[in-house]
């Protein structure tokens, strides 16, 4: 096995003949070290080498048992705890969640709305933020979750809601005022990345309004983040991108035009292990030392921060 070769999950499920699921679990107790390539975890050949090493001198019977399939007994939650999103207020949350929940370790993976469902589908995330607009009904996430976590058991709990829109330069030179403007010839677009929250409400939005994406220069031009969206028009590269408020702020040289109020929402699914820590979350959303700092930040509404919103 040659040591600067590396493998990712389901590699490494097949070569220890274990579910992806088991591998996870690994990953996330810290017993095979991963790292991220894109959106793919990899282990390095080294490192799967070494966890195999440690297991052959491990008895059988004194091997953990993965927290998946333990019993649901009276105990102390204990290990990581994944989080994803890219939104400020989910580092503000993890770092509450170190504080005041002993054993929790969060991990942040920076991935966009869609995304983070799948992984949860997956296995590969405790606690999923999503903002995706369903542009039939106008209703925020449910819709989506609905369909992706098929058959699993899920609460799912309001973080904030933000203004989103349009990033275009300075001044609106091009006096873009809504959605259906994006539809002029001449303007230079650029886009985020599919899975994302604001590529969603792009497209939705382009559905509705009859544009078709080709009509969009710029529409392949993709950036991972708000940031970088902004970042584009403010150096003069683009003229029109779609993100949320508090970037446009942070920026400068770029105008912001608000179109939609997103809600933003975490999903947690009610495993036995993770129902040891969701009421410690729930009591961090509805605190006052928790909402106080997230108030210092422009751009939220907290009005229904904590608000459990669905539940199976």
């Amino acid at each position: 096995m040659s040591s600067d070769m590396s493998y990712t999950t389901e590699e490494i499920a097949k070569l220890l003949k274990i579910s992806k699921l088991t591998v996870y679990d690994l990953i996330k107790k810290g017993e095979l070290p991963s790292y991220r390539v894109g959106k793919q975890m990899r282990v390095d050949a080294s490192d799967l080498e070494a966890y195999k090493q440690r297991a052959r001198m491990v008895p059988a019977a004194d091997r953990p048992v993965p927290a998946y399939v333990q019993a649901a007994a009276p105990a102390s939650p204990s290990g990581s705890v994944v989080i994803t999103g890219h939104d400020i207020g989910l580092d503000i949350l993890a770092k509450h969640l170190e504080k005041q929940i002993p054993g929790i370790r969060p991990l942040r993976s920076f991935v966009g709305s869609l995304d983070s469902l799948i992984s949860m589908y997956k296995g590969e995330a405790d606690i999923v933020s999503t903002h995706l607009l369903d542009g039939d009904s106008g209703e925020y996430n449910i819709p989506y979750i609905r369909k992706i976590l098929v058959g699993s058991s899920y609460v799912v709990v309001n973080l904030l809601s933000r203004n989103a829109g349009l990033y275009v330069k300075q001044g609106n030179p091009h006096e873009l005022k809504k959605w259906s403007d994006l539809g002029r010839l001449g303007l230079r677009f650029v886009n985020r990345e599919k899975g994302s929250g604001a590529r969603v409400l792009l497209d939705e939005q382009l559905r509705i309004h009859g544009i078709k994406p080709g009509q969009l220069a710029g529409y392949d031009n993709e950036q991972t983040n708000h940031l970088g969206v902004a970042t584009q028009i403010a150096s003069g590269e683009a003229d029109v991108g779609v993100g949320i408020e508090q970037t446009a702020s942070i920026v400068g040289q770029i105008s912001f035009i608000p179109l939609i109020q997103e809600r933003y929402d975490l999903v947690m699914l009610k495993t036995p292990a993770n129902q040891l820590w969701i009421p410690s979350l729930l009591q961090i959303l509805q605190s006052d030392s928790f909402k106080k700092e997230l108030q210092a930040i422009s751009g939220y509404d907290l009005s229904r921060t904590g608000e459990v919103l669905f539940e199976t």
